[in-house]
């Protein structure tokens, strides 16, 4: 018993040890990876941040845009009155001001056009295009489209004019910048994948750094947007042009494969661990059982030396006339001692199974032990099929039973009731031996089966284990207790191929 705790503290110890190195390995491995995490999510913060100063930029330069259009609009006013007013002939005012401020526009182009619908006057357009009537009629139709001309009715002419050559290439490079800004808004996201959509949070505007598979339909749009929103909350932002907009965002993959890598190198460990273990157990179990067979074969050298000279103290007695029975029960010992030596000489052997009644094996047994055996001991046979016939090795086999019937007595202390049962189930020769002893806990039903286990002061706990090893191995059967109750007793069963 002491043998059997020490291993079985020291398989605790070491246990709780690896489960100590596997958590601190996977608590590590968190903390890194929730580091990692924070660092990502205030790089995200920032970068929105970021995101927001420039988008109150963009505004700001709408709004300069905004009043520069307009200053251009009321210069254009100004030229087109200052136009009326020189091809009015009722107006008598000095006229050198107002030729001097329409000929110093240099940028905003202006095409004006009688009640006739025909060109009378241009000014600032490109060179070489004043006479080009192609490109003056689309750009009568652009200006046209653009703004609402001016009208002076009392000569019937129609002042067209757009925004100067300087202004549109400004508001050309702002429309630039405002989508490249857009673009960067998804790309500059610290290497997490984001998704930018409308207020609705419906409609995806652009995506970055995520496989557009993902959000190849609809369906998956939004489910990706749903995990995207129980891993983080979105960040609102405006967007110039676009109204509010909101930024949907995850661990980046790189910080996912970390998470997981722990979980995968312990797996890999442990698997390495479990196949070094199988390859060790084995090799182990190959010595013990070199070991084991090397001394059975040693014990059964030793005992037929002193059985040899048994049998002729035997046949020296019986020649003497001595007391027959005691001759006879000599003999039995005798014999019993030679079934002893066979058994040993057979370990690491194959045994030879023979077909073989069942219960007369068992009577046999217990017509050999019960007379050296407590008195107090009741041994019953219950064969429910006499006939039964099993495939075993009678040496063998009667080791099993001797162990078990030793065991059984020590556990009713040497009073009880000792009942062996012989069936046939599902195709297999059944025995169960119960007693009446004391039980064995349930927690104990398998680790009775090993070595070193015992409850005797003076017990090898080698009994049981050796039933096993004869019944499992050498037989292809199977032992177990069947039931067992604390101070009712227990019953083992024994399964054997039937004949």
């Amino acid at each position: 018993m002491n043998l059997y705790s020490n291993k079985q503290r020291w398989k605790i110890f070491l246990f709780l040890l690896a489960m100590c190195i596997v958590g601190a390995t996977l608590w590590y491995s968190n903390y890194i990876a929730d580091r990692i995490r924070d660092e990502e999510h205030k790089k995200v913060q920032l970068w929105s941040e970021a995101i927001r100063q420039r988008a109150d930029l963009v505004r700001f330069t709408e709004r300069l845009f905004e009043q520069l259009r307009s200053e251009e609009r009321k210069r254009a006013n100004l030229l087109a009155k200052g136009y009326g007013i020189l091809t009015d002939p009722s107006d008598q005012s000095d006229l050198t001001f107002i030729t001097d401020f329409i000929w110093s526009n240099t940028t905003i182009p202006i095409l004006i056009y009688d009640d006739r619908n025909a060109l009378v006057g241009s000014a600032n357009l490109p060179e070489g295009k004043e006479t080009d009537t192609t490109y003056i009629d689309s750009l009568y139709t652009v200006l046209r489209d653009r703004y609402p001309p001016i009208v002076f009715p009392e000569v019937g002419h129609k002042v067209y004019y757009n925004d100067s050559y300087l202004f549109a290439e400004l508001q050309s490079n702002l429309d630039t910048l405002i989508n490249t800004f857009l673009s960067e808004t998804v790309m500059n996201s610290a290497s997490a994948p984001v998704l930018l959509t409308d207020a609705s949070q419906q409609r995806l505007l652009r995506a970055g750094n995520i496989d557009s598979l993902e959000l190849a339909t609809p369906t998956q749009l939004s489910h990706k947007l749903e995990q995207m929103r129980r891993e983080n909350p979105p960040i609102e932002i405006e967007l110039p042009g676009q109204g509010r907009n909101y930024i949907f965002y995850e661990d980046s993959r790189v910080l996912k494969q970390l998470k997981l890598f722990p979980v995968f190198q312990l797996i890999l460990v442990g698997v390495f661990l479990l196949v070094s273990y199988l390859i060790f157990s084995t090799f182990r179990k190959a010595e013990q059982n070199q070991v084991w067979v090397g001394m059975a074969k040693e014990t059964a050298h030793q005992l037929g030396t002193p059985l040899s000279s048994l049998m002729a103290w035997s046949s020296l007695l019986e020649t003497q006339l001595a007391d027959k029975n005691v001759l006879t029960e000599l003999n039995k010992d005798i014999e019993r001692l030679n079934t002893i030596t066979e058994r040993f000489s057979k370990i690491g052997s194959v045994p030879e199974l023979q077909e073989e009644n069942l219960s007369d094996v068992v009577q046999q047994a217990f017509d050999y032990l019960r007379p050296r055996m407590s008195r107090s001991v009741e041994f019953r046979l219950d064969p429910k099929d006499p006939g039964l016939s099993a495939w075993l090795n009678r040496p063998l086999f009667g080791w099993v039973l001797e162990n078990l019937v030793r065991n059984a007595v020590d556990a009713m202390e040497g009073s009880g009731q000792l009942t062996a049962t012989v069936f046939e189930e599902a195709g297999k020769a059944v025995l169960e031996i119960s007693d009446s002893g004391k039980g064995v806990p349930k927690n104990q039903w398998k680790t009775v089966f090993k070595p070193g286990f015992t409850t005797k002061r003076r017990g090898w706990g080698l009994g049981l284990s050796l039933a096993r090893r004869i019944i499992d191995q050498y037989h292809e059967g199977h032992i177990f207790i069947r039931r067992s109750e604390p101070g009712k007793g227990t019953t083992f069963r024994i399964e054997l191929r039937a004949a």
